[in-house]
């Protein structure tokens, strides 16, 4: 990694890149596509807002600390980095980090289970355990065709509200959150409930869960709580998994 780089830069870096060898490693890929970004402190980017985002073009698995693209609100490169960002890419994601104070990082997926679910008439529905903890946290935005267009941004930020799980219908599913792990914390959830959901239809009708006992399974929940570590734990582990296989991210 750059030795010039500001010193609060190297960990975000690292972070960032260890998670999209999480994804790798958890089959959350799309080819080259989607996006992590993480928005880097004051610190470092002063008044003006700051971000990082894979380079287009490279699979997650090949994404390092290094190579991760510094970019600014309208996608544009600020770091003289020779690799490309895909601008359409980060649309959504400018508009979310822009537009909701507390987005420090915005995960995207087009998973089988979480896209399958974004494209049935019903969404999620509340009948699993996983579902039981995203109680009143799960919002859902139209499908207005590929993300390309930031006149989309307003009627975007007015569906996701201060819902941290959003269901992009016929698209796919994203988080945010106050941090990469928090907010990995919450789309793992709302994944495992797609996968759930989806296992379930196959076999027929199932048992709902009451609001009361939604209500009270989301509040037990401890992976989103920042006072407990809002998924630090878990994050760390599947990293660990990570530097078992391959630890070049951290280059």
């Amino acid at each position: 990694m750059d030795k010039h780089l500001h010193p609060d830069e190297h960990l975000p870096r690292i972070e960032l890149a260890a998670c999209y060898r999480v994804f790798a490693m958890l089959g959350w890929t799309e080819m080259i596509y989607n996006h992590i970004t993480v928005r880097l402190p004051a610190s470092v980017a002063g008044e003006e807002r700051q971000f990082l985002i894979n380079p287009f073009g490279l699979h997650y698995s090949e994404v390092t600390a290094s190579n991760l693209v510094k970019i600014d609100v309208g996608g544009r490169v600020l770091d003289g980095s020779a690799h490309r960002v895909n601008p359409a890419g980060f649309t959504v994601h400018g508009a979310i980090h822009e537009g909701l104070p507390g987005a420090h990082c915005v995960m995207h997926t087009h998973t089988t289970a979480g896209t399958a679910v974004a494209c049935l008439q019903g969404g999620l529905q509340q009948t699993n355990f996983y579902s039981a903890q995203l109680h009143d946290m799960v919002a859902y935005h139209d499908f207005e065709g590929i993300t390309i267009h930031a006149e989309e941004a307003p009627r975007l930020l007015a569906s996701i509200g201060a819902r941290q799980a959003v269901i992009l219908r016929n698209h796919g599913l994203l988080a945010w959150g106050q941090t990469l792990p928090q907010t990995f914390a919450i789309l793992w959830t709302l994944q495992r409930a797609c996968e759930i959901q989806l296992a379930t239809l196959g076999m027929g009708p199932a048992i709902p869960i009451t609001p009361a006992v939604a209500q009270k399974c989301t509040r037990d929940a401890l992976q989103f709580n920042p006072q407990l570590g809002a998924g630090q734990d878990v994050f760390d582990a599947l990293v660990r998994q990570v530097d078992r296989l391959d630890a070049s991210y951290r280059q």
